[in-house]
């Protein structure tokens, strides 16, 4: 084995990318399957491959970050880059999302009367339930900040834990209450362009807000192992970096679909 000579980290041979190739197509398969009236075991399969993949990568990618000699400054910022390129992807997601409700409120078509709301459409009032979960969301962004600034201290492990559990706590809050809203709300996902908008945003984001708690829960178990240090927390400030965009998409949502899409 020749010396390295270069900061940068060389994976070993991994089955993963392929593994997850072909998890992908199988689950692909399987939801065109479903969406023709058969093949839920198609897709429970790729899904189930999926999760798997994903599972064992990160298990061999955290043991990788457990060394110095692989995660250099220079593989950080790597990863770092990755971190910050995938949220930019997400941040398009929502731009089709609100594309498609601004285009849909702001030229309301005659077939829906011309107006926005629709006519019969009796929208969620936003200084109730929606602006409890902006209020657990802005508090989230705070513990996570805080979380952050002691994860740089490594006699603060204690603390940082405490952060991480009072966010993912938030997190699980905003996740109820953003279902019993659902639960209760007066309109369906089919009944028009309104609450198609509504639920493909709001619901995505709810979707977001769920991966990201159990993206927190992971550091959370990290954090407890000590595998995070001042010089090496890649995977916290991912989680966290997650979270924040988490936060900031759920401003817009409130102001714009909440509160101004509903006419008030």
């Amino acid at each position: 084995m020749t010396e390295k000579h270069h900061p940068y980290h060389l994976v070993d041979p991994s089955p993963w990318p392929i593994v997850g190739a072909l998890s992908a197509l199988v689950t692909m398969v399987g939801l065109v399957l479903f969406m023709h009236g058969y093949g839920l075991i198609v897709s429970g399969l790729g899904l189930a491959m999926v999760l798997f993949t994903m599972f064992a990568w990160w298990r061999d990618v955290v043991k990788e970050s457990q060394t110095r000699v692989h995660h250099t400054p220079q593989v950080q910022f790597g990863l770092r880059m990755g971190m910050a390129l995938f949220i930019t992807s997400e941040v398009m997601f929502f731009v089709a999302f609100f594309w498609s409700f601004f285009n849909s409120s702001l030229f309301p078509a005659p077939e829906i009367g011309g107006i926005w709301p629709p006519k019969g459409v009796e929208p969620i009032n936003p200084f109730d339930l929606p602006y409890l979960n902006t209020l657990l969301l802005l508090l989230s962004g705070t513990t996570i900040t805080w979380a952050h600034h002691e994860i740089t201290n490594p006699e603060h492990r204690k603390m940082v834990l405490q952060g991480l559990g009072f966010t993912v706590l938030l997190g699980l809050i905003f996740t109820s209450v953003q279902a019993f809203e659902y639960a209760h709300a007066e309109f369906g996902f089919k009944d028009n362009v309104f609450s198609s908008n509504f639920y493909m945003a709001t619901g995505f984001h709810g979707l977001h807000v769920i991966i990201g708690t159990i993206f927190l829960i992971v550091c959370w178990f990290r954090a407890k192992a000590g595998q995070f240090t001042p010089k090496s927390h890649v995977g916290f400030e991912a989680a966290a970096w997650y979270w924040h965009f988490v936060d900031v998409v759920w401003l817009f949502l409130f102001v714009c679909i909440y509160w101004w899409g509903s006419g008030r």
